[in-house]
């Protein structure tokens, strides 16, 4: 793992090493990046951000703790945050908030953000269309005048431009 060796370097002992994005999309690899960080020595002085798109409330909700050691995410550098900015703000502050007892509707929107991450990302067609996706929604808002990309072959994957419209009227407070 990368907080062991790094090509026979530790990484986390890299003194200007300040930050750790997690990112496999993979609870098992999150869970084993979040644990080689806590024997690191160095999670008092390292930020931990997600970039789980797949789980990214559920990552900024949850407490790992090894041997009594409690370590949480404080933010994330996501894909999402880049479309729907204040709703991401607004889930980081009510993630911060909620470190015991997390309330079932910021479960439940977990889950919305994750479906809507899916229609943005596009998955089901192994990410195909994930930067015409990204682009597709800053279009919508007002934000780029159209969804082209530097590989004038990327588009939007079939149905992915219905998923996007079903994730926006579906889930109002995720985008």
């Amino acid at each position: 793992m990368f907080c062991r060796t790094l090509s026979g370097v530790t990484f986390c002992a890299i003194e200007n090493v300040v930050a750790i994005k997690v990112a496999p999309f993979s609870r098992y690899q999150t869970i084993d990046v979040i644990r080689a960080f806590a024997e690191s020595g160095r999670a008092h002085e390292i930020a931990l951000y997600t970039g789980n798109d797949d789980n990214i409330l559920l990552d900024l909700l949850t407490t790992y703790d090894f041997r009594g050691q409690q370590l949480r995410f404080v933010g994330g550098l996501l894909g999402h945050w880049a479309v729907w900015t204040s709703n991401a703000v607004a889930h980081l502050a009510e993630a911060k908030r909620h470190t015991i007892n997390i309330p079932s509707d910021l479960l439940t929107l977990a889950q919305q953000i994750t479906d809507a991450n899916a229609a943005l990302f596009d998955p089901s067609h192994n990410f195909h269309g994930c930067i015409p996706g990204i682009h597709e929604v800053l279009r919508r808002q007002g934000l780029l005048l159209g969804r082209w990309c530097l590989d004038e072959r990327e588009e939007l994957s079939p149905g992915q431009s219905q998923e996007i419209d079903r994730v926006c009227a579906a889930y109002p407070t995720c985008g």
